[in-house]
This record gives C-alpha cells, structure tokens and sequence, in this order.
C-alpha cells in the first residue's frame, strides 16, 4: 500500500538506454521552419440576444455601424438595441511555406459582454501579421465547448461559452515570404540546450553521412546549434528528413521537481544521493473547545447564569522509523523512500532537508 501511494505520488523518470533513444525530429528544431502568428478583429453576428450590450460596449455599436456603412445602409443617428451582435478576437497560427488558397483552424474569443457565442456566425474577418499585411480571411460558423443557461433565479453554465473555433475557417491570401530550398545554410536547434546532447547528436548525423554520402555533414556552433551540409546530389527535402529519423540518446540533468500546491514530485533519472539516515515525525495536537453553562441554585437572590470555558488539549507523537538512504540509482533511492512510509508532504520535506544538507546531488525546483 505504501510502495503504491508513492508511486501514484512520484514520476519516476527511470528509463532503460535503449528505451531513452528518441529521433531528433523530437529533440531539435530547424531553424528558420516556424509558424507565425496572426490576428484580427471581427464581429459575430447570430446570436440569440447573448450578445453585447452595445451601450456597454461602444466599439461593436461603432463596428456595426462601419459594417453596415460598407453595405451600402445608412444608420448614423439611430440608436440600435440588438444583442445578436458580439465583438471578437480571431487567432490562428500560420504555418510555415504554406500555399495560397489552404485553410487553417481559426481561435475566436469574445471582447464584449457577451455572455455567450453558441449558434454565432463570424463575418468576414481580415488577420494580419507582426508586418500588418493580411495573410488569412476568415468566417464561418463557431463550434462552441460550452453553454450558459440564465433564469429569474438560477443560472446554469459548464465550460466556457465565450470562446470558441471554427475548423478550416480562414483561406490563406498571402504566402509568407521564403521557401525551404532558399535556405543556403541548415541549421538544428536543440529544444533543451545541452553539450553532451548536442556532441551526440553531431556524432550521430556525421556517422550516417559517412556511410550515405562518404562524408561528414554536421559540425557544432554552440551548444544549442548544430550547423549542417547538404550534399548536392540529395534535396534538402530528403535530407532533413533523413536526419529527423535517426535516434539519439539526449542526455538530461539530474533534477527533482516539488510542486506543493498538489503535493507532486518528480525525479529525474539521473539524481542521486549521499548515504544520509533519515527519520521523519509528525506531531498533532488536539485542541477542544467544549464549553458549560453555570446556574446558580434555585431561589437565589444574586445569582446569574455564565457560560464557563472547558478546555481540552491531547498531543500525538507517533513513532517514526529511521532509514538510510542511498542513491546509486533511481530504484534504491525510491526504495529507501518506501521503508519510510510517508506522505507526500513527508516526501517534499525529506526532499528538501536532504537538499539543505547537501546530501542530494541534484537541482531542487520548486513550483
């Protein structure tokens, strides 16, 4: 019971070599091939009276206005009253070297006091990117995860009605400028910055070139960065393909990770610990308030009643057992752990008094 609640409490990273081999693809980036980011502001229309208040939020009653200006309806001066109108923000990311004509999924979020987007439409929307140039229009009518119900007296809601995604819903106008066969130098970038990760992925590429192409293509810049040579008898489609393919072993810091809001702890692989003997207690005391009522006796000419306070106090020390702990590996450091049957919150504070001796020979996080 106890060896299951610390596991149920402790992500173990203990990985055999061969199961820790992961593609490169996975570890590294390549430099260059990124998405972009791009916005723009719209109204949804469509909605059964969840919409703004445009009294309370004067830039959709302006949009609207604006809107229907551009359609050729004259309403300057006339106050409206629907709520079937919603300002909104779009999203999207903009994936790289994608081609006029695709579409992507679109993110929409409510601006106003809309209480809810659930049946809505989105009109017609422009996204632009960090240059202002419109990349993407988007329209289309919202999913929505969640509902808000509203009565007299009760209101129900789950999720949140005041977001939502249309998939496929913006056409892309323009194409971002640059194409993967204009890059002249190839470049990985390591998505956790490491030497020894970095040495072996160099070594790893420069080996399978050697029996590909007869010679090495990889050589290092830093410890983020790995610097490639494409040979020209491939494409750098082919290429990068065949480097993203082959396993690499990254090598990761030894480290444990504490978070005390919901009592979790990680350790790493790699983290050991001196020979230290631990013991580890808890005292609990009971305090119980229990107070009496005092009357006086019958008949009596001066007598009152009093609440009189009654005290109770009782003290807990359970016996706590001592273990020694040694961490030559993540199993007998867990093991030694076991014996000692704690909490979590005994484990976190193990972990921690550990590390304030000096014992632990890893990072401590604490979140």
């Amino acid at each position: 019971m106890i060896a299951r609640l610390l596991w149920g409490v402790i992500i173990a990273l203990s990985i055999t070599a061969a199961d820790a081999a992961v593609r490169i693809k996975d570890i590294a980036n390549l430099k260059g091939v990124r998405e972009n980011q791009i916005l723009g502001y719209g109204l949804v229309i469509g909605l059964k009276g969840t919409g703004d208040t445009l009294r309370n939020s004067p830039f959709t009653e302006q949009s609207l206005q604006s809107m229907l200006d551009n359609m050729g309806i004259n309403i300057r001066g006339t106050s409206l009253r629907t709520r079937n109108v919603a300002a909104v923000v779009v999203t999207a990311d903009l994936p790289p070297f994608i081609a006029g004509g695709s579409r992507i999924d679109v993110a929409i979020s409510s601006l106003g006091d809309s209480s809810s987007l659930l049946g809505g439409t989105l009109v017609m929307t422009q996204l632009r990117g960090a240059d202002g140039e419109v990349y993407a229009v988007a329209q289309g009518a919202i999913a929505v995860g969640g509902y808000a119900v509203e009565g007299a007296a009760q209101s129900l809601s789950q999720g949140v009605a005041t977001g939502g995604r249309i998939p496929n819903g913006a056409l892309i106008e323009r194409e971002v400028r640059g194409r993967f066969s204009d890059m002249e130098t190839l470049l990985l970038e390591l998505k956790n910055p490491d030497f020894v990760t970095a040495t072996r992925v160099l070594d790893t590429i420069n080996q399978h070139s050697r029996g590909r192409y007869q010679a090495g293509v990889a050589s290092e810049r830093d410890y983020r960065t790995i610097i490639l040579s494409r040979p020209r008898s491939v494409s750098p489609v082919r290429f990068i393909a065949e480097i993203e393919e082959l396993l690499v072993e990254p090598d990761t810091p030894a480290r444990v990770v504490i978070d005390e809001r919901n009592g979790t702890v990680v350790i790493g692989r790699n983290v050991q610990i001196s020979t230290v003997a631990v013991t580890h207690g808890n005292l609990t005391v009971r305090i119980t308030e229990a107070p009496i009522v005092s009357q006086p006796s019958p008949f009596s000419p001066r007598g009152e009643t009093v609440v009189v306070p009654q005290t109770f106090i009782d003290a807990n020390e359970p016996g706590a057992k001592i273990a020694i702990l040694r961490g030559t590996d993540l199993q007998r450091l867990v093991r030694g752990l076991n014996q000692i049957g704690l909490k979590p919150s005994g484990i976190i504070a193990i972990l921690q008094a550990i590390k304030a001796a000096g014992a632990l020979q890893a990072d401590l996080v604490i979140q």
